[in-house]
């Protein structure tokens, strides 16, 4: 196998804030990484973030409707309730299995194996 050598390179302070100015006198990321050879895809974000130049960095603006809101928080009320129903049944499900056990222990037999392929055998007739 070949080993793969990466080069790392240490860009000083005076560059970074030198490409900072360029950036902000009108330049985009991708032209001054061309520019300058700079191959990190974050490395000029990184800097923008460490000289606090926040003002640079991209931004997203979601601008929502009324009936956008009020159908996220409907759905939002929906999935707390579909998630309250799903823990009821997951612990009346383990209710039912530590039942079926303690009735095996106690009747010294096993319930699932004796009576569960008989429900399925009349669930398949139908």
């Amino acid at each position: 196998m070949t080993k793969v050598v990466r080069e790392i390179n240490r860009y000083s302070i005076s560059f970074k804030k030198q490409v900072l100015e360029e950036l902000e006198s009108g330049s985009s990321i991708s032209f001054l990484q061309k520019k300058y050879g700079i191959r990190g895809g974050e490395t000029i974000q990184n800097w923008i973030k460490s000289f606090g130049r926040h003002h640079l960095l991209n931004k997203t603006v979601r601008i929502e409707t009324m009936d956008e809101k009020n159908r996220l928080k409907q759905l939002e009320e929906e999935n707390g309730k579909l998630k309250a129903a799903l823990a009821d049944s997951i612990i009346a499900n383990k209710c039912l299995e530590t039942l079926i056990q303690v009735a095996n222990e106690e009747y010294k037999t096993d319930l699932k194996k004796n009576f569960g392929i008989d429900v399925l055998k009349k669930g398949q007739r139908r």
